[in-house]
Order: structure tokens, then C-alpha cells, then sequence
């Protein structure tokens, strides 16, 4: 009976996988909660800043009205930062909001998408949900090969996603590159460079890709809170765009899509400096744990510039699974990739010193 209902596109998409719970994991396998580490989800290990919590205690008295559906003030806290108008900002729900928003306003059903072999699950999901046709360029090192991605651009190409730092592999494109592939790309394509862990970047690699938004009109630069700045759990994104762009991004977008409370945190957390660089030292730190781990088992990983490390556990065709359960057995969550046709892959998320080294101590085991 089920095929009797939706289009196709939509009966052929793949529901997004997310990492497993602790308290799912505490229940299949009989686990203390407590004592489970979680390192799947690319989260904040220090979690909420307390900025944003103090932020959001403020907030609460006005639960029982409607959230500004325009965001106001935190469009004002974007504009100041970014230093562009506050018209040039659109809110989401997380920014896999505002990758489901781009491809609804700026794609119709038939029309192409271009993105790289090895890039965050939502492109594909984002491109099936509108009926378009996906055209996955095969990665380089497991990065984007920008070249092939040009010369895969066609008539009926709308959209480009590219993510910088890559989720899951964590590799990079210098701004440079990144600004000569803009130059060449034709005006009717719209390019979302995807910057889910820029702040995870060391100073040497940081550069402001919203400064480019004035000089490309089919530019379109996507952030998150829910990564550096620890506000996972409460969902909010936002894209910098000129107005010809962010126009249609709004009349797609649904109303109260980011509510008061994450609002009210996302506005602390954009202005709590300490809070960053605590968490941008912690990750520094804890990707030399992993490498040296890593290079003392012998694994081969992919040098990442987010806050996860992509890492091959074997040989196998089903290595990453096999390993995936029994580190879940030892109480440790990481995120196996296999949907993104890396089956002997882990994605290890960064986590606190200690967490890091149960990780660590649970892989020796598993791998004898």
C-alpha cells in the first residue's frame, strides 16, 4: 500500500542516519549511562556555554508568547560580526535547515545539483527531497576536486554544495582556491559553501568568506552554532547571502523556525570569546591524542581541520561496522561511514582528554 502514496524521489530517499543516543546504547547492550563516552556526533564536548544558559533563564519568562519570527536581535548580533546588512541573513533550524531551504527555493524538480563524492549526507537527502538529479563528482583524496566539479556543472545545474571543513573525511580547500573556483563558476549556479567547522580552524587557515558575498551574487556562506559553539541541542543556522537570494531563502523558510530560547543562547554563545577558544584549545589537543594514537596502531586516518578524525579500522569490507559494535559494546559511540561508501572507516569525534583516552584504550582492544 505504501507505494501508493508520494513520488518516487521521495519513496527512494535514504532516511538520515544520526549517531546512536547513549540511552539507546545503555539499553541494547546493558550499559551504565555514566559510564558510556559519546564521540559520534561532532558535538561540543564541553557542551553548553554557560553564557548561553544564563541567556536562555532570561528568555524562558517569555515562553508562553511566539518567538520573533525575524529573529531581530540575533540577525543584528550576525550583521555586527559578519559586518554585512541584516536582510543579507537567513535563519534555520540548524544549518541542515538552511541546506533544505536552498535547495527548495533555488532548485525545481529535473533540474542538477553538484556535489562531491564523500560530502555531508544532507546534499544527497536535500537534493532527493525537491526531485532533483544529483551529480556526485568523485573526490580527491577525499576532498573536493573543485576542477571536476566545474566541469560538471550543466545547463540545468542550479545548486553547489561545498563543504569547508569536509564532514566526514575533515579535509580542506585554502581560500585561495576556494576564490578562483568562484571566479569561474557561471552565474546561474548557486554555490553554498558549507562552513559547519570553521571555527575549528587555526589562524593560519582562517579567512572571512562572508567578505566574498559582496563580490559573488550566487554566493551563499552557511554556519552553525551547533559545533564550536556547543548549542547542538537547540538547533540554529544561518546563511549570509545577498538579498536576491536570501528573498526566495524566506519565503521557503517556515515561520518561528528558530525559537526564543535558542535565539537567546545563540546571541551569548556568538559573543563568548572564552568559550571558543577553551573549546578550539581542547580540539587542538585532542587531535594530536588521536594521531599518535593512530600512528602507533599503524592505522591510516585523513588529516582533518574539524573537530572528528576519519580513521581506517581494517581491510574488510564490513571492518567498520564489526569494529563500530564492538567499541559500542565497551561503551564507546563513534560514528561508523559506511553510507558514504567508506565501510572500513570510523568517524571519531573529538572529545575531552579522558574521553579520548577511553576511545583510545577501547580501540587497542578491539584490534588485538
Amino acid at each position: 500500500m505504501i507505494d501508493q502514496f508520494g513520488p518516487d524521489y521521495v519513496r527512494a530517499i535514504a532516511p538520515y542516519q544520526a549517531g546512536k543516543p547513549i540511552a539507546e546504547v545503555a539499553r541494547e547492550f546493558g550499559l551504565d549511562e555514566a559510564a558510556i563516552v559519546k564521540l559520534a556526533s561532532n558535538e561540543n564536548p564541553f557542551g553548553l556555554p554557560e553564557s548561553s544558559r544564563q541567556a536562555m533563564a532570561a528568555a524562558a519568562a517569555e515562553l508562553g508568547r511566539y518567538p520573533d519570527a525575524n529573529g531581530f536581535e540575533l540577525k543584528a548580533a550576525l550583521s555586527k560580526r559578519y559586518k554585512v546588512p541584516a536582510d543579507w541573513i537567513t535563519l534555520g533550524n540548524g544549518s541542515n535547515d538552511i541546506l533544505e531551504i536552498a535547495a527548495h527555493a533555488f532548485v525545481a524538480a529535473g533540474q542538477s545539483v553538484v556535489y562531491s563524492q564523500y560530502s555531508f549526507a544532507v546534499y544527497a537527502l536535500a537534493t532527493q527531497g525537491v526531485g532533483a538529479r544529483a551529480i556526485e563528482v568523485p573526490a580527491r583524496e577525499y576532498g573536493h576536486d573543485l576542477d571536476a566539479m566545474l566541469a560538471a556543472i550543466e545547463d540545468d545545474t542550479r545548486l553547489m554544495f561545498i563543504a569547508n571543513p569536509n564532514n566526514p573525511t575533515g579535509t580542506f580547500i585554502p581560500a585561495a582556491q576556494i576564490q578562483a573556483f568562484l571566479d569561474k563558476v557561471p552565474a546561474h549556479v548557486i554555490v553554498v559553501l558549507d562552513e559547519a567547522y570553521n571555527e575549528y580552524l587555526d589562524a593560519e587557515h582562517q579567512f572571512e568568506s562572508a567578505d566574498w558575498v559582496r563580490s559573488y551574487p550566487n554566493l551563499m556562506v552557511s554556519r552553525t552554532f551547533s559545533k564550536a559553539y556547543g548549542l547542538a541541542g537547540l538547533r540554529v543556522g544561518f546563511a549570509i547571502a545577498q538579498p536576491a537570494l536570501t528573498d526566495l531563502m524566506n519565503r521557503i523558510r517556515q515561520p518561528f523556525n528558530v525559537n526564543s530560547l535558542a535565539q537567546a543562547a545563540a546571541i551569548a554563545a556568538l559573543n563568548d570569546k572564552e568559550f571558543l577558544a577553551r573549546g578550539a584549545a581542547n580540539n587542538s589537543a585532542g587531535y594530536r591524542q588521536f594521531v599518535e594514537a593512530f600512528d602507533e596502531l599503524g592505522l591510516e586516518y585523513v588529516p582533518s581541520f574539524g573537530n572528528f578524525v576519519l580513521v581506517r579500522v581494517g581491510d574488510a569490507p564490513d571492518a567498520g561496522a564489526r569494529v563500530n559494535l564492538e567499541l559500542l559494546k565497551l561503551g564507546v559511540i563513534v560514528r561508523p561511514v559506511g553510507n558514504y561508501g567508506l565501510p572500513n572507516w570510523l568517524r571519531v569525534s573529538i572529545g575531552l582528554p579522558a574521553e579520548n583516552a577511553i576511545f583510545i584504550a577501547a580501540l587497542k582492544k578491539v584490534l588485538g
